[in-house]
């Protein structure tokens, strides 16, 4: 079944380049912020799409599980050596266009600095959706095409892409910016109802970041995420929805344990898989999918014969 294009960070060192030296403080601390203010407190089982390094996991300390999910496995055996092998967090290598879960599962799910990597960013969250148990929560970040700097560029003809056109624009190859009603019909089609909007990181300028004290431009920004309810013009906006279409569902009681119950076949579908204890097997296609390290590798079957 053809996807999509991924966006793969195998081999990167984006949390080291980017998070840790790449001058990131003030960005890092406002979503740690907006995410306090969005997570539920407590839960079972989250799902952590586009995990990476784990950079933001210890902030969903409130639940129970959390399931780390990114298509790079060297970025969840990043997270890994961070966090470490626990039963807290299981570890999922899986495209986000086919995820590896039974349906109804999640009483949570984040994606946080992912979905601007989506070519089709509808399926995606549809995916999401269907893994969500009824009344789920999902906390989204996207990169804004309406922001400010984006307006005053294209009223000064200095960009040929209008920010107040619906479709995605694709600033740089598998790099997408969204239009905020735009991923609201998307959220509401699928249906999600939208509960709290915040809007982020208006001070992202570099000259800013270096003249004034972090501490000050992560204060007003704080002050500044809750304008997200009457308007959406920072470069970043956080969305919490809540999962209110209810479907018949195969969802397992809180307080289960078992993590091979979690995972059904990503190509035919079929649960539960067959623990080979270096693979699991889908008794339908027969279908193998690796397990090495405490991590789950769901991106490509694998071929014993070769």
């Amino acid at each position: 079944m053809a996807t999509p294009p991924i966006c793969d960070y195998e081999g990167s060192d984006y949390q080291t380049s980017f998070w840790d030296k790449g001058g990131r403080e003030y960005e890092d601390r406002t979503e740690a912020i907006a995410l306090q203010r969005l997570l539920p407190e407590s839960g079972h089982l989250l799902l952590e799409l586009g995990a990476g390094a784990g950079r933001n996991t210890p902030r969903y300390r409130g639940f129970d599980r959390i399931v780390l999910l990114d298509y790079s496995r060297t970025q969840l055996e990043q997270a890994q050596a961070r966090l470490g092998k626990t039963d807290k967090y299981v570890y999922v290598a899986a495209d986000v266009y086919r995820l590896p879960f039974i349906d109804g599962l999640f009483d949570a799910a984040t994606m946080i600095r992912t979905i601007h990597h989506m070519a089709d960013a509808p399926k995606a969250l549809g995916q999401v959706q269907k893994v969500l148990g009824a009344d789920g929560v999902f906390i989204v970040e996207y990169a804004n095409k309406l922001n400010i700097k984006a307006i005053f560029r294209y009223l000064m003809g200095r960009q040929t892409w209008s920010p107040f056109t619906l479709e995605p624009v694709e600033f740089v190859e598998l790099n997408f910016d969204f239009h905020p009603e735009a991923v609201r019909n998307w959220l509401k089609d699928l249906g999600f109802a939208i509960e709290k909007t915040l809007t982020l990181s208006y001070f992202r300028v570099g000259l800013l970041k270096r003249i004034v004290p972090t501490s000050v431009l992560v204060f007003f920004d704080s002050l500044l995420q809750w304008t997200g309810a009457w308007w959406q013009l920072s470069p970043s906006v956080f969305v919490r929805a809540k999962k209110v279409r209810r479907h018949a569902s195969r969802i397992p009681p809180h307080g289960q344990d078992n993590i091979l119950s979690y995972f059904k076949c990503p190509d035919c579908g079929h649960s539960p898989l067959i623990d080979k204890t270096e693979f699991l097997e889908c008794s339908n296609c027969q279908k193998k999918w690796g397990v090495r390290d405490g991590i789950y590798d769901f991106r490509e079957p694998i071929n014993l014969d070769i």
